[in-house]
């Protein structure tokens, strides 16, 4: 005669099968975003590669600065980015998505995505990446941020770099330490006041001028990191005191 299991036995069973899916389950989440990250720095390597050749096929001239442009879309004819020049360098767009991106609450009511709605900023705007505008070239009246022209304007070239292989041009999005605990008036770093939304709690990409990317850990590695070609710290005063223009990384990311 076959035995069967008893409902003691039957509740064990489960019992284990919940505590080992318990445990399993975080280690599968963090192998899941590792893999993401490596992918993401894998993107970023090759952006540093294809500003360092348009800087090369350009008299050393970085590109020209656009930043979270929606009309034209991304990838559309007339579309202001800085994606667009590099394109033609690492030959896909998808190389300016990184895996991580996963929006954020800005993109629920950017007035130039309503008819367009978007879930990741490489949708919205064509870059998970944030290129940093005093690194890139900047025309004035032409170079657009929020589809409108900047007033004010200046030439980079990779031979004005002090410090090229501490200076971040380029970064995720996201950045870990952006979140509210770290900047509660939203004076800091300007995200958690609308925008910030955590793409991952471990780390975030940086690319340096001299055209390598690492995955960087620490707020306070961020914070010391060069933002310009004169080499100023992104933490660093400007001495204006002026909301927004007080530190280099409001100057210059």
């Amino acid at each position: 005669m076959k035995k069967a299991f008893t409902l003691i036995e039957l509740l064990v069973v489960i019992a284990i099968i919940a505590i080992l899916a318990a445990i399993l389950f975080p280690v599968f989440a963090q192998a899941k975003e590792a893999a993401k990250r490596t992918a993401c720095l894998s993107n970023a390597k090759q952006l540093g590669l294809s500003q360092k050749m348009y800087s090369t096929d350009n008299d050393d001239v970085l590109p020209i600065f656009h930043a979270y442009n929606t009309t034209p879309a991304p990838w559309t004819d007339g579309h202001f980015g800085t994606e667009m020049l590099l394109l033609p360098y690492c030959k896909s767009k998808e190389i300016f998505k990184s895996p991580l991106d996963s929006g954020g609450p800005y993109l629920a009511v950017d007035p130039g995505l309503t008819s367009r709605p978007s879930d990741t900023y490489w949708k919205a705007y064509g870059s998970s990446y944030r290129f940093s505008k005093c690194n890139f070239t900047v025309v004035q009246n032409f170079s657009r941020q929020n589809d409108a022209p900047v007033t004010y304007g200046w030439v980079v070239t990779d031979t004005q770099y002090t410090d090229p292989a501490n200076t971040r041009s380029i970064r995720l999005e996201m950045m870990p330490w952006f979140e509210k605990k770290n900047d509660p008036n939203c004076t800091i770093y300007g995200y958690d006041c609308g925008y910030y939304k955590s793409w991952s709690s471990i780390a975030g990409t940086v690319v340096f001028a001299d055209s390598h990317a690492k995955s960087m850990a620490s707020r306070g590695a961020f914070d010391n990191s060069l933002v310009d070609p004169a080499g100023h710290k992104s933490s660093e005063l400007t001495g204006t005191g002026a909301p927004y223009d007080d530190t280099y990384y409001w100057r210059c990311d």
